[in-house]
């Protein structure tokens, strides 16, 4: 299925669940009409990227950063920035995104070559700091980032919702759309390239450094090079991710850009879809966005149809305001139930059937 990597879905479960998801997302337009719909894809699509790109780290490497959102903000402020301050062209997003790139991957291999000696505690405790200084900086540089208010932008005009090209199967072809599309197709590309990546000698040698890292270093191989490699790589694929993010929202700003929040949801999806699987990053991530957008209302109904049927306490506890106590109780029970996440539960169960 990706000759790329060739490292094809184990399992039919699996296949017909990244079938799905991907196709979901391919036609969104026009299976799901409406903004909302379009922002879940767009926010799936972009997430998925950035899990990917953490899990290169994280799953692969066996590093714990907590600097992974800043390079996803430096990604969203280089492109904003420079289509602020250029105007709406592509050649602003083309010297946006490569300058954000470009600075991700120094301040990764500065992060690298300084932090990944010492232990695995301390170094996840030097990227929180890391990460938090540069959340201050951001906000404080009101004249160049716009500080808490953050900086509004316009696109090119093909980019913009009010920009025509025709209709297709009756779905009019709009700016909007051409937006997503945009988004989407360099996602799909940026996550085959970091599956070929994964899928290398250089991965195959992450591996191994993530399960004895001084049997690795005994067999000839610079640990201190690859981790740092690949802190560079991942840098470059939260960049990415940020670039794509801040094209869609033609707004970048602190909490849209380097929010703790969105670090910690990296972490959930990766955990949640399976670390060390990249297929694990697109499950993850639709799982998790959708619930973050729907629970709510159907929690909502769920308390709706409680309180018709006369069941005050069950409605009270299927409140809407509650949804995040249930989205936190879902995660748990995934996390109970699928310790290596869903792609690692389908996987194993494919090697049990094998084995029948």
């Amino acid at each position: 299925m990706n000759p790329l990597s060739h490292d094809a879905p184990r399992g039919w479960p699996l296949r017909v669940l990244l079938i799905a998801v991907t196709a979901s997302l391919a036609l969104t337009p026009w299976m799901f009409p409406g903004v909302k719909a379009l922002n879940v894809a767009e926010k799936i699509t972009v997430m998925a990227l950035l899990a990917a790109s953490y899990d290169l780290l994280l799953g692969y490497a066996g590093i714990v950063s907590f600097a992974h959102v800043m390079f996803f903000g430096v990604g969203a402020y280089g492109v904003g920035l420079a289509l602020y301050a250029l105007g709406p062209s592509w050649g602003a997003i083309v010297l946006g995104a490569v300058a954000g790139l470009a600075l991700a991957c120094a301040l990764a291999l500065l992060i690298g070559l300084f932090s990944l000696r010492v232990q695995a505690i301390f170094f996840a405790m030097v990227t929180m700091a890391i990460a938090y200084a540069f959340n201050v900086l951001a906000s404080q540089l009101s004249f160049l980032t716009g500080g808490e208010d953050g900086r509004s932008f316009q696109v090119p005009e093909a980019l913009r919702p009010g920009y025509k090209l025709g209709e297709l199967f009756g779905v009019a072809i709009n700016g909007r759309m051409l937006a997503y599309y945009l988004v989407f197709f360099a996602a799909v590309a940026l996550f085959l390239a970091l599956l070929r990546i994964v899928n290398s000698p250089f991965g195959r040698v992450l591996q191994a450094i993530r399960e004895n890292p001084f049997r690795a270093e005994a067999l000839g191989y610079r640990t201190m090079f690859h981790r740092t490699l690949a802190t560079c790589l991942a840098a470059a694929g939260a960049a990415a991710a940020g670039a794509l993010n801040s094209i869609w929202l033609k707004y970048v700003g602190p909490d849209t850009a380097l929010s703790s929040s969105i670090q910690i949801d990296v972490l959930v999806v990766v955990v949640i879809g399976g670390m060390g699987t990249l297929y694990g990053a697109v499950i993850g991530a639709a799982l998790f966005v959708i619930a973050e957008n729907y629970l709510q209302a159907l929690i909502g109904s769920l308390s709706e149809a409680a309180a018709r049927q006369g069941l005050p306490l069950l409605a009270q506890l299927l409140h809407p305001d509650r949804w995040l106590l249930w989205l936190g109780l879902l995660f748990i029970l995934a996390v109970y139930f699928a310790p290596n996440g869903i792609v690692g539960k389908l996987r194993a169960r494919e090697s049990q059937d094998r084995l029948r």
